[in-house]
């Protein structure tokens, strides 16, 4: 996303945060920095936080991979959780259908191009629906 917005000349703020802390610090998958290497973007340099309940009050809009992360949002969060901010990442192709993102962590890098072709449609589609 954020390379995507540089490409469009946009002022926007984008982070990425997990629910699981055992992540924090880490790079992106392996396989996530190849595919994304292959397209031009270079996202070695990245590095996993764990979400904030204060991220509602940071951030316009807040997109969750899966169901389940999402629900771990709202109870994170809790009193300071402004569900009208919230909404699962790939409504963005498929509104009102609810699906998350497969997360391709455990299987093959085949897996993780499917991945990446969905996350940037939808990151098309975010930068169509708000520019």
């Amino acid at each position: 996303m954020r390379h995507k917005i540089l490409e469009a000349g946009l002022d926007w703020t984008v982070a990425s945060a997990g629910t699981e802390s055992y992540h924090v610090g880490s790079q992106p998958h392996i396989h996530s920095i190849e595919i994304c290497e292959a397209h031009g973007i270079d996202i070695k340099h990245q590095r996993a936080r764990r979400f904030m309940a204060d991220d509602f009050a940071q951030y316009d809009k807040i997109y969750a991979m899966a169901s389940d992360v999402y629900n771990e949002i709202l109870h994170i969060a809790r009193h300071k959780a402004v569900p009208e901010k919230l909404e699962l990442f790939l409504n963005e192709l498929n509104p009102g259908r609810n699906e998350s993102v497969p997360d391709p962590w455990y299987g093959t890098k085949e897996g993780y191009f499917g991945v990446y072709e969905m996350i940037n449609a939808a990151c098309d589609k975010i930068i169509a629906r708000y520019r």
